[in-house]
């Protein structure tokens, strides 16, 4: 009998191909789940994270969709259901950042942050409660941008990401009494190759980090497999940051 302590279980990943997301993946795999997840471009990346799990001994399934697109969104967990024979674990992970004043802010990435940060896991969660039953996670990966904006030009990214921060304080309301579990994960500066921990912006990050450094995309993985264990059922509607104390 499998001691993993998410054996059995089956998860869905927003925005799996890479960075903090392809982590997620692996993570999770590694504790026991079947994992789908998605990406929206690079199927190199997605194979790349398939090929992994696979050879680590875990199951992983690929899934091409957009969510920015609400029916791409529902098909995703629909295939996931279908390959995977059911859903308990979901990770609203996949999000999109512009840096821009907010009087040159353009249009089109205002919709785009829009419809990807708030409206990817609004579709996600509003597709996938049908198949969630009590012992189910919800688990958005959020961002402390939602609670301290370092400099200017991220007022419309924080909005977004504290959108999904009251989201998930309402979800935990509405699903709580179904046995289902809703929990925000505040990621700080992590080293991936969109924000590189040498990169344009890091040196004056790390200044105002507790740690004096970019955290590690597995320090987001871990917590996020234990949010969807069995050891956090009383944990809900809780904003948990990983920053190195940025925030502090």
């Amino acid at each position: 009998m499998s001691t993993a302590p998410l054996a059995g279980k089956r998860a869905l990943v927003t925005g799996g191909s890479r960075g903090i997301g392809a982590e997620i993946v692996r993570r999770l795999a590694a504790d026991g789940a079947a994992v789908a997840f998605t990406y929206a471009a690079s199927a190199a990346h997605a194979e790349k994270v398939v090929a992994e799990v696979a050879a680590s001994g875990g199951e992983a399934v690929a899934i091409r969709a957009d969510s920015a697109d609400p029916t791409q969104v529902a098909d995703a967990v629909e295939q996931t259901v279908a390959e995977l024979g059911g859903l308990d674990i979901l990770v609203n992970n996949s999000a999109v950042a512009h840096i821009a004043p907010i009087d040159d802010f353009p249009a089109e990435e205002f919709d785009r942050l829009v419809a990807i940060n708030i409206g990817g896991v609004y579709w996600a969660v509003r597709s996938a409660i049908r198949y969630l039953s009590e012992g189910a996670r919800i688990i958005n990966i959020g961002s402390i941008n939602a609670d301290r904006i370092p400099g200017p030009g991220l007022s419309v990214y924080g909005m977004t990401k504290g959108a999904v921060s009251s989201f998930t304080r309402g979800l935990a309301r509405d699903l709580g009494p179904r046995g289902i579990t809703v929990n925000n994960v505040q990621p700080g500066p992590i080293d991936t190759d969109a924000n590189p921990d040498d990169g344009a912006f890091a040196e004056s990050l790390k200044q105002v980090v507790a740690q004096g450094r970019y955290g590690h995309t597995s320090d987001v993985a871990s917590l996020v497999s234990f949010l969807a264990g069995p050891e956090s059922g009383y944990i809900t509607g809780a904003h948990l940051n990983v920053d190195g104390g940025f925030t502090v």
